[in-house]
């Protein structure tokens, strides 16, 4: 695959995956503070059922990114996969099982209790997610202008 190919892959992926992270994120937090139960349902089963999508971006970020990233040892690169990294096992450590437990509880009807406690652990791991992904996406955006740059 072309290098070119490879970053517009990378780019659009990353950006998704960014996308669909800050719209959880925000549903989640417009469903914990302003939503009626039933909104809050909904909301967990529409997250439910868009997860594999941003499953799919992010490791299709993160693939296209470590073959573009090669053996470099430029401090913007290692920053990029060390951000990645967290962002990888902070998704599926702490997002993933957090938007099953939350969409499954939901779909029975069971906001109480636990519910609240993961939904606010998974604001936080959410928002973590989103600065580390926007970090990264800021810093591609500026290898992209310096390599511009320095060619022209």
């Amino acid at each position: 695959m072309s290098r070119s190919r490879l970053v517009l892959i990378h780019g659009a992926s990353g950006a998704a995956a960014l996308a669909i992270v800050a719209s959880f994120w925000s549903l989640a937090l417009y469903a914990e503070f302003l939503a009626s139960s039933g909104a809050v349902i909904a909301i967990r089963q529409a997250i439910l059922y868009v997860l594999p999508f941003l499953v799919l971006a992010m490791a299709a970020a993160g693939a296209s990114g470590a073959r573009l990233a090669g053996g470099s040892k430029a401090p913007a690169v290692r920053a990029k996969m060390a951000r990645m990294r967290v962002a990888a096992l902070n998704g599926l450590l702490v997002l993933v099982p957090a938007a099953v437990f939350l969409g499954l509880r939901a779909r029975a009807g069971d906001l109480t209790g636990a519910f609240a406690y993961v939904q606010l652990l998974e604001l936080c791991a959410g928002a973590l997610n989103i600065v580390l992904l926007g970090l990264n996406m800021r810093a591609g955006m500026a290898m992209k202008a310096r390599k511009r740059a320095h060619v022209a």
